[in-house]
């Protein structure tokens, strides 16, 4: 591979379809598991033409492997979801506004069709609304998500009595903790590093620790 580790096509293969098929954590990118000299994971990005063409794919694997990278690709840096009418795929542009127009729709049936980003119903109201639409039973699943979840203590941590959903501070998507003895976690949206317990970035949080040590010795 172009990181100069081997690796043998059929394991090759093996590997980034077990990556696609995480599709919960929205793993889209292929990275060398190799482990360096010195221990570490090697972590080198491996370019998808360079998987295409050392792995052993069918063609209906070829094609199964784009399909889902588009996808998992679409899911991190786009709002999309498929039209109730009529099952393509609409991107939301303005995220202050639940109210979305299907162009297709639109010109199927010859007049203005829009649906609610919430609840995926035919939109009830007037005007733009950043949190609920007219039709009953229209309410914001993550939201409810974070004020329902239960309560969680992270192993071999003095975290205790956290909410087992956090939401990131950076994109906003919905994260929850591994339980692999550490408060910190990567947000698979966005790839930022924060601590589970304050949604501080690790290195705020690190900086705040040390900071409070400092001063409690000084006392």
């Amino acid at each position: 591979m172009s990181c100069k580790h081997a690796v043998d096509p059929n394991s090759l293969t093996a590997w980034c379809q077990s990556l696609l098929d995480r599709e919960e954590i929205g793993q889209y990118k292929f990275y060398c598991p190799a482990l360096k000299d010195d221990g570490q994971v090697c972590g080198q990005e491996w370019p998808y033409h360079e998987v295409c063409k050392l792995a052993v794919l069918t063609r209906e694997e070829q094609l199964h492997f784009e399909e889902t990278v588009a996808v998992l690709a679409a899911a991190e840096y786009c709002e999309y979801k498929s039209c109730p009418g009529c099952g393509t795929y609409v991107e939301r542009t303005d995220l202050s506004n639940l109210s979305v127009r299907c162009t297709l729709c639109t010109a199927e049936k010859g007049s203005v069709y829009k649906f609610c980003w919430q609840c995926l119903k035919p939109w009830k109201q007037c005007g733009p609304r950043p949190d609920r639409c007219d039709n009953e039973g229209c309410t914001n699943v993550e939201l409810d998500t974070l004020r329902l979840c239960p309560l969680v203590n992270i192993l071999d941590t003095v975290v205790k009595n956290c909410p087992s959903v956090r939401a990131c501070p950076t994109c906003g998507k919905l994260l929850e903790h591994n339980q692999k003895r550490c408060e910190n976690i990567i947000c698979w949206r966005c790839q930022v590093e924060l601590c589970f317990a304050c949604l501080e970035l690790t290195e705020v949080c690190q900086q705040k620790k040390t900071h409070t040590l400092v001063v409690w010795s000084l006392c």
